[in-house]
């Protein structure tokens, strides 16, 4: 395709056409002018590499910093953003003031239009040369960690070519004294191992005679109503290669984080800094994964995991103890783990097979979702139905609840395994609009990595999409799975939903939205009722016929 014709098109489905070769220099130019103005005005200039989910909101937060003493801002953003038909986009909508990522947080889109249309302290641009000007580079690039088999998360491995090119087009650009801040999930290891030999090796070509400024400081974004806090308002660990990083980067940190209420902890070396972000999304995975077994013990043998969950609560030592539904999603948790495992090996060097318990979690959570079908199946065949050809409404896409964000959300893997199966497939979330992971399935997250490599019967799927009106969504189902603890979710009356669906149907509950009461509800309708973990709905319903014979 001609060069001049490549776009990049929105999410609203706004076309972008990419910058040519010869507007490189006017862009250029702009910067320049830009910075001089700031730089003058004693403005610090951060360019943040990567405007996705977590650069976006973290240039953002920059821009919208003051000084303590003062109340002045001090920090000039560049979001920079590489220009592919994938993601152009964002450079222009950042630069209307609009959020380039859709966030539930009321607070995202009024900062992001006050730092651009109002005190003009970020911008957005497409051109690596502004590396040049740039006091400090805050690094946002994906590091992916692509798995090869559903299940089996030691024949995966870490994608790191995007994050070495970040790199070299950093080193060969900066200058001398700029403070690189890489935030990004990385594998432990790749601030001292990978990044540094190559910033060296760069300055040395380029006759710099200094030692690099390289710090690592990992993010814990949490998607939701709480998107800006989980970054402005949080606790914060840091590094640095030596100990001018480690000066730079604690104090650029205390400059634009609430780090009063929220205090840094500072590590001595960079790969103490990225064991955390590791260990600490590890140890979480792993919880999740224990309750896999305990929850399937409950449904086996009478037992209500949800009571067991409360009365283990009440104990403080116990009290994150958590029931993980369909499986745990989200972009970090299935992933992390995996990117210590690959480090040993590839980046540390070491040939042994430590790790037992870390990719064993990963594996159970990955895999969860598919009991679901499991219980679709056999309510079903109590109600004389097979899944072939029934009909089953989805309820939650999102991996969490009250969010939009679908990443590898364990009702993929559910919608996934029953339409294999045969089942005709609807989707209902109050929070997402596209499903990108059906609906461009042959491309998204990236070519040939789609979950329904894993699955037959998927191509259909891409014909799938949310629906919005849950009572025209609940018309004629044989069955609805609820996935997703959603605030909407939570006061479903089951007449309702009978009523809308057109009778009795099958309800099957894989993360603990129904109370007993609401049970014992569906079943006084006619309906059949599956839960995860909930082994005591057999119970309630023979007591019910012992209560109506």
């Amino acid at each position: 395709m001609d060069s001049e014709r490549l776009v990049s098109v929105s999410p609203e489905g706004e076309a972008f056409p990419l910058p040519q070769p010869e507007d490189y220099a006017a862009e250029m130019a702009r910067l320049e002018a830009l910075v001089a103005e700031k730089r003058a005005a004693g403005m610090e200039i951060v360019v943040v590499m990567g405007v996705g989910f977590v650069g976006a909101v973290m240039a953002a937060v920059v821009a919208d910093s003051v000084d303590a003493a003062t109340g002045e801002r001090r920090k000039f953003v560049i979001g920079m953003q590489r220009p592919s038909t994938r993601s152009y986009w964002k450079i222009p909508l950042l630069n209307r003031g609009l959020a380039p990522v859709k966030a539930e947080d009321p607070e995202v889109a009024p900062m992001i239009r006050r730092c651009v249309l109002d005190s003009k302290t970020l911008i957005a641009t497409y051109n690596a040369d502004v590396l040049s000007l740039a006091d400090v580079v805050v690094v946002d690039v994906q590091c992916d960690y692509l798995k090869e088999d559903l299940g089996r998360l030691e024949t995966g491995r870490v994608e790191m070519e995007a994050l070495e090119k970040s790199f070299v087009t950093i080193a060969d650009r900066i200058p001398a004294g700029c403070l690189v801040l890489i935030e990004t999930t990385v594998a432990p290891g790749t601030t001292e191992h990978v990044a540094l030999p190559i910033m060296k090796e760069k300055f040395r070509e380029r006759g710099i005679d200094a030692e690099p400024l390289l710090a690592h400081s990992y993010e814990r974004v949490m998607p939701g109503r709480e998107y800006v806090k989980s970054i402005r308002d949080f606790w914060r660990v840091c590094s640095g290669v030596n100990a001018e990083s480690r000066r730079r980067v604690e104090a650029f940190l205390r400059e634009v984080l609430n780090t009063d209420e929220f205090p840094l902890t500072v590590l001595d070396r960079p790969i103490e800094s990225e064991t955390c972000k590791i260990v600490e999304n590890s140890f979480r995975a792993t919880l999740l994964a224990f309750m896999d077994e305990w929850s399937l013990f409950a449904e086996r043998n009478g037992v209500d995991i949800v009571k067991v969950i409360k009365a283990i609560k009440v104990r403080p030592t116990h009290s994150n103890i958590m029931f993980p539904g369909p499986g745990i999603g989200g972009y970090c948790l299935p992933k992390d783990g995996g990117l210590g495992l690959w480090a040993y090996r590839h980046i540390l060097g070491f040939q042994d097979d430590i790790f037992r318990i870390t990719p064993l979690a990963i594996d159970i959570n990955d895999t969860r979702a598919l009991h679901v079908a499991t219980l679709v199946r056999d309510g079903l065949e109590e109600r004389g139905r097979q899944v072939g050809g029934a009909r089953i409404l989805l309820l939650g896409a999102s991996y969490r609840e009250d969010v939009g964000d679908t990443r590898y959300s364990g009702s993929e893997l559910v919608v996934r395994k029953l339409t294999e199966m045969g089942a005709l497939m609807s989707v209902h979330d109050p929070y997402v609009e596209h499903w990108w992971e059906f609906e461009k399935q042959n491309s998204y997250p990236r070519p040939d990595y789609s979950w329904s490599r894993f699955f037959r019967n998927q191509e259909r799927l891409v014909d799938l999409r949310v629906q919005a009106d849950l009572d025209g969504a609940l018309a004629g189902m044989d069955a609805i799975v609820l996935a997703v603890r959603h605030e909407d979710y939570l006061e479903l009356d089951p007449a309702a939903i009978v009523r809308a669906a057109g009778g009795p149907l099958l309800v099957v509950d894989a993360f603990n939205l129904l109370d007993d009461d609401k049970i014992r509800a569906f079943l006084e309708l006619g309906c059949a009722v599956r839960g995860m973990g909930r082994g005591h709905i057999k119970r309630i319903q023979e007591e019910l016929g012992k209560t109506n014979a």
